[in-house]
């Protein structure tokens, strides 16, 4: 049965990157147009190496029809066969088998998405899972995607982003201020600058790409019982709490350090929108936890919409026939959904 509730209408295609194209990130793409219409996905552009789709299709037993074409073509094309911008790989890939040789192909699949969406050729970049290993041994100098991106914002636009991750599920929004880093740095990286300036973003693009009025904003305190008035760590009090204060006199309407242990059930949370986690795993946990196949991983703060599964590369499951496609394809109706709303 299709959802009404979303909108797939649109005059451009998603840019959907191939990711490592010995992951999952072919057989999901697969599996999304595959079940385009039982699951209503809105049309999408692969940008990657058709070869790659035409093996694994093979070896998936998906019968597709491979459309070489450009963005223009995409969302016409998308009926009948699924669109593909030629990245080419350069060789034979191995389903599960991550090779350096891919990096190339990788890296240029996610420049040449961004570059159509910030021509309007694109309606939105939908990434695939990378594997940051991969790249780093082929030379990339970035921590990750994200990071990436806001590199080719900052090159097609000439001004700074600052890229803000969010997982979005049925249930649960979370947004971890501090991400990639170890447990041992959280309480040395949070300032109160840096939780501002998280939080007026997340709630700029509640607004702008979500179509919230007043989005309501819960932080989450750092130490257990959100530090017991600085009886169990002063962080709570010194850092997360004056900078909840400033946000509600700049009208931002959000509330904490508030204990983590109890922000989670079903009743707390009805109370906001939007969860503010200290770190990586305060927030992902509850998040993975309630929405594990439908969650979406969205980066707030860039001048172009992008989204992404909220899941890795999966390389032990590459070919198999049974990766989930669920994530993606929650991933690039979120993409089509922002699209239609947003006005840059």
């Amino acid at each position: 049965m299709k959802d009404p509730n979303v909108v797939t209408s649109l005059e451009l295609p998603l840019a959907l990157t191939q990711g490592d194209p010995a992951g999952i990130g072919p057989d999901i793409a697969l599996a999304a147009w595959a079940r385009r219409d039982e699951l209503n996905v809105p049309p999408f552009l692969f940008v990657g190496d058709p070869d790659v789709l035409t093996s694994r299709a093979n070896i998936l037993g998906i019968p597709v029809n491979i459309a070489t074409c450009g963005a223009e073509e995409a969302v016409s094309a998308f009926t009948t066969g699924l669109p593909v911008l030629p990245v080419p790989v350069g060789f034979d890939v191995q389903a599960g088998q991550p090779h350096v040789g891919t990096a190339i192909s990788t890296i240029k699949a996610i420049e040449t998405a961004v570059s159509l969406t910030m021509a309007r050729k694109a309606a939105a970049v939908v990434t695939n899972p990378i594997a940051k290993a991969v790249l780093y041994e082929a030379g990339f100098g970035f921590p990750g995607h994200t990071e990436f991106l806001a590199d080719l914002a900052l090159k097609h636009t000439g001004q700074a982003a600052r890229p803000v991750m969010m997982i979005a599920g049925p249930k649960l929004r979370v947004v971890p201020v501090t991400i990639h880093i170890p447990i041992k740095d959280v309480a040395s990286a949070l300032t109160e600058e840096l939780i501002i300036d998280t939080c007026r973003i997340v709630a700029n693009d509640l607004k702008s790409k979500f179509g919230m009025d007043a989005p309501r904003l819960a932080v989450a305190g750092l130490n257990p019982h959100a530090g017991e008035d600085g009886a169990i760590g002063t962080e709570d009090r010194d850092i997360i709490h004056p900078a909840t204060m400033q946000l509600r006199k700049d009208g931002i309407d959000a509330f904490g350090p508030l204990p983590a242990d109890t922000m989670f059930h079903d009743a707390a949370r009805k109370r906001y929108d939007v969860a503010i986690c200290m770190y990586h795993d305060q927030g992902l946990i509850p998040a993975k936890a309630l929405g594990f196949d439908d969650s979406v991983n969205v980066t707030l703060g860039l001048p172009f919409i992008r989204t992404s599964p909220d899941h890795g590369t999966a390389f032990g499951i590459a070919g198999q026939g049974i990766a989930n496609c669920s994530s993606l394809v929650a991933a690039l109706k979120m993409a089509a959904d922002i699209a239609v709303r947003q006005v840059f």
